[in-house]
């Protein structure tokens, strides 16, 4: 079967069983989490600043930042979509490492970053305080279930990653002007919102693909400790 077609179908089995699940609503957050935490950093990244951010109960958010130049407002405008996109990506190649706590630590971090410095207010506030003491009770007092909670997160990652481009697209087409990031690539290119929307489209798929192909894969095994031994008079010995 075609590896692209063969994405699609594992989507959308996967949208379906996962909006099975309580509260996966909740979780679908996430992804707007890193596409605003994307934003920040390039932000940072370019010398500008960032005065706050706001997360929403429609999993929509908010980046405000000041930066000085047209490169610089470009950068910023295309990190979130590509960014959340390439962490989906790297779930799952950690998920294939057999990294699944390094991964939860990573997300876990982001919230941290994400409260700390930037979402001060509102839904946001609760969301993320909700979200970081969730993996910190999975991690430190459930460690069985720290490899399907991952799972869990890299899948409605992998599926809102996909899901927001194609929303982008649907408004790109009907309504150019509240097309989001795309709009703001009209605005600063002169370049349609629908060809940013659709770039934005190919991205996504692309790490599916990738993300789709790594969880396919045999995993690869733990790294196993070297042990040192030596054989003497004794029948076994160890350094």
């Amino acid at each position: 079967m075609n590896r692209w077609l063969k994405t699609v179908l594992f989507l959308a089995v996967s949208i379906v069983l996962t909006r099975l699940i309580p509260f996966s609503s909740f979780f679908r957050n996430v992804n707007t989490m890193v596409h605003e935490f994307c934003h920040a950093l390039l932000t940072l990244l370019m010398s500008g600043r960032v005065s706050g951010i706001q997360l929403h109960a429609d999993h929509s958010g908010v980046t405000y930042s000041y930066l000085s130049s047209w490169w610089s407002l470009t950068a910023v405008s295309l990190a979130g979509y590509i960014g959340a996109s390439l962490f989906s990506l790297l779930l799952f190649a950690l998920y294939f490492k057999r990294r699944e706590r390094t991964g939860l630590l990573l997300i876990t971090a982001i919230a941290l970053l994400m409260i700390v410095f930037w979402v001060h207010e509102g839904f946001g506030v609760w969301w993320l305080a909700g979200f970081i003491g969730l993996n910190a009770a999975i991690y430190f007092f459930a460690p069985a279930f720290v490899h399907w909670y991952y799972v869990l997160l890299a899948f409605i990652m992998l599926e809102e990653s996909v899901l927001g481009p194609f929303y982008l697209l649907q408004y790109a087409l009907l309504s150019p002007g509240q097309a989001g990031d795309a709009a703001n690539m009209r605005q600063l290119t002169g370049i349609p919102a629908l060809v940013w929307a659709l770039l934005f489209v190919v991205v996504s798929l692309w790490c599916a693909v990738k993300s789709v192909a790594f969880f396919g894969k045999i995993r690869a095994p733990k790294t196993a400790r070297t042990v040192h031994t030596e054989t003497r008079q004794r029948p076994y010995s160890r350094d």
